[in-house]
């Protein structure tokens, strides 16, 4: 596998930075003298938030570009949680409203989630979490401050495509299109957005024992502060993201209700993709990371996330549950749209229908190149790996791709 080769400013940084410890009080510290807020509501955060610094200082191996890059990312995530809670302060009807019903996409990563979320956000009726909001939930309090907004992603996609333009060819990051509203778990500091983009093992392992109830509460709270804005036009969420598979008893306990769409490919197939994808967003943070350490960390993971689900599926009502398989997605996206619509007890109509036409044409394959992966490139063991998801493949009569 090629390695990703930073350009000429970063190397520079690089060279040049110096890399500082990240420290929980100087973050806190600059997040309220950004937003001139000093209130952050409930603390119950801040351990996770300390946790995560010990991981980021002892464990990430961060270069100096990846380090400022990261610092920047949780002040802002810090001022976000002091302006909602501002805006909850003042509006308290906002978390008086009640949540529109939800249909939430999970499934390993490269099975299809995106395509499947795009094409069911489209429809009007839909609310999203836009990539826009998801950087920035809380509104700025400034003239004109969704466009601000909306031009801090669109700064922030173009930053990103300069440092990385390989990686728009594995998962496209676009300012107004739907994103996944992990990163509004981050507000808790209990999301998996941190080992997704960095090596922290014993981090995760922290994670793994963690309640996740209050980054799901955070989540719910967040989602009411975006209903807010939106405005009570829309009938029902649209959400996405593999996070929920290891907590999809916490999701149903917080979000009654909601439709689990569960997407499902051949995991060893969607194991290699997600491989490459995690190694080429930790090597934007650290070129010490090598794809062996990713395969190794992500392989033992992705087991423990199908192991989760699975039990979680032996323990919950059936009927919540619409499965998706990705060869039937590809095949026929349409079909897809009308069961899940079907199960969920909601109308798809003709503007539905055509939204998602329009989208399906504008969601080209390969629109920023060829992805390209293989499990030898990250030193997988594959009969250990096949061993791992046996159950799960049987289950759902996945086939064996070509490699």
């Amino acid at each position: 596998m090629k390695i990703p080769r930073y350009r000429l400013p970063i190397r520079i940084f690089n060279a040049l930075g110096v890399r500082p410890r990240l420290d929980e009080a100087a973050l806190l510290d600059a997040a309220v003298k950004k937003s001139g807020l000093h209130d952050f509501g409930d603390e119950s955060f801040r351990p996770a938030l300390r946790r995560l610094v010990i991981a980021l200082n002892e464990e990430a191996r961060l270069h100096a570009w990846g380090r400022f890059v990261t610092k920047q990312r949780l002040v802002g995530v810090l001022q976000n949680r002091l302006r909602a809670e501002a805006l909850f302060r003042k509006h308290p009807e906002i978390l008086d409203q009640e949540l529109k019903p939800m249909i939430v996409v999970t499934g390993l990563q490269r099975t299809g989630t995106t395509l499947l979320h795009r094409l069911l956000a489209a429809d009007p009726a839909a609310y999203s979490v836009l990539s826009w909001e998801a950087l920035n939930p809380a509104p700025l309090f400034r003239a004109n401050e969704k466009s601000k907004r909306i031009a801090i992603a669109r700064m922030s996609e173009r930053v990103l495509r300069y440092m990385a333009p390989e990686f728009f060819a594995i998962h496209p990051v676009e300012h107004t299109s739907p994103e996944e509203e992990v990163l509004l778990l981050d507000m808790a500091f209990l999301s998996t957005v941190p080992e997704a983009t960095m090596l922290v093992p014993e981090y995760s392992a922290w994670l793994a024992t963690q309640d996740q109830e209050p980054a799901y509460r955070t989540m719910k709270k967040l989602l009411l502060l975006l209903q807010w804005q939106k405005g009570a036009t829309q009938t029902h969420w649209v959400l996405k993201t593999p996070h929920h598979m290891e907590w999809l008893d916490v999701l149903v306990h917080v979000f009654p209700g909601a439709r689990i769409v569960h997407t499902h490919r051949d995991p060893l197939r969607n194991l290699a993709s997600f491989l490459s994808m995690a190694f080429h967003a930790m090597h934007i943070f650290s070129a010490a990371v090598t794809p062996e350490e990713v395969g190794a960390f992500w392989t033992r993971k992705v087991a423990t996330m199908v192991e989760r689900a699975m039990a979680f599926r032996a323990s919950t009502d059936a009927s919540t549950i619409t499965d998706v398989i990705y060869y039937d997605l590809v095949k026929d996206p349409m079909h897809a749209v009308e069961r899940i619509y079907a199960e969920a007890s909601l109308p798809l109509t003709n503007e539905a229908r055509t939204a998602m036409q329009v989208q399906r044409k504008a969601s080209t394959q390969h629109k920023y190149g060829v992805h390209r992966y293989r499990l030898e490139d990250f030193g997988v063991d594959l009969a250990q790996a096949e061993a791992g998801f046996s159950k799960y493949r049987a289950s759902f009569q996945l086939p064996h791709e070509d490699s």
